[in-house]
């Protein structure tokens, strides 16, 4: 009953405008960029004195950061796994909470991904293929493991350029510097990549799942912000947001993918590139 009322209390001040103004610090993984963008500009419109400031970057990396004490208050992981290994550790102040499940695609700025499998890598007139470094990235591990599925690990390491987070894959086949890459379905459906390019869905059967979960750090145990804005984070128009950043849900039906796996969706590609130092 107690903890029932704590969470009616949280959820209320979620929805009451400037309740408490307060400041966050988040570090969230790249994949979820576009998505955590859309959902802070409907938490501000509630509360437009609170401060939330977020860096991105690999979950591997930022876990370490907040294990060595880096100062943030949430933790938004691509890997469950890692948030679970920081409560362990009694880092958290949190249960560690799932927020959504990812997706990864064959991506080209200058070809028809959609057209593509992964077995096409490994031809001869592709030489550079973009990933996220699989040691510390979550969307490369899954990579990985796709190519190895598909039989062509062994064939396309020589041409693997590694990302140090997904976003740096992206922005590698964005500019040129790799003519494939496997990104975050995520990114892929932002509005700045959306019309760059044509991707093709990699079945999640050829990868361990990408499910991703956050925590709220012992640091912020006392924070009131960082409690009011995770109830936030469990309302309908925040799941809407991350079903449309291409984001399935944890507790989504079996079989209820946000995107069907035999769906091959193309945007044209621009008529021009970037120049490799964007």
């Amino acid at each position: 009953m107690k903890a029932l009322l704590t969470a009616s209390i949280i959820t209320m001040l979620c929805w009451i405008p400037n309740a408490i103004a307060g400041k966050l610090m988040v570090a969230a993984a790249s994949n979820l960029q576009y998505a955590m963008e859309d959902i802070l500009e409907q938490f501000r419109d509630r509360h437009p004195n609170d401060t939330i400031n977020v860096v991105y970057g690999s979950s591997g990396k930022l876990s370490t950061q907040i294990a060595q004490g880096a100062p943030y208050d949430l933790y938004f992981s691509a890997d469950i796994t890692y948030p679970r290994q920081l409560a362990r550790q009694g880092l958290a102040a949190s249960e560690v909470m799932p927020y959504g499940v990812g997706r990864i695609v064959l991506w080209s700025a200058t070809r028809d991904a959609s057209a593509m499998t992964l077995k096409d890598l490994a031809s001869e007139d592709i030489q550079r293929i973009a990933i996220a470094n699989p040691r510390h990235a979550p969307y490369g591990a899954r990579a990985r493991e796709a190519l190895e599925a598909a039989g062509v690990w062994p064939q396309i390491q020589d041409k693997l350029i590694l990302g140090s987070n997904i976003s740096q894959a992206a922005q590698f086949v964005e500019t040129g510097n790799a003519q494939a890459g496997i990104i975050a379905l995520s990114l892929i459906m932002s509005p700045r990549l959306a019309s760059s390019g044509s991707y093709w869905l990699i079945p999640d059967s050829q990868h361990k799942p990408l499910e991703q979960g956050y925590i709220i750090t012992q640091r912020a145990a006392d924070n009131e912000l960082a409690w009011r804005f995770s109830a936030f984070l469990d309302s309908d128009r925040v799941r809407q947001i991350m079903r449309d950043n291409g984001f399935d849900l944890p507790d989504d039906q079996p079989g209820a993918s946000s995107i069907d796996d035999t769906t091959q969706q193309s945007f044209n590609a621009g008529d021009q590139q970037a120049s490799s130092g964007a």
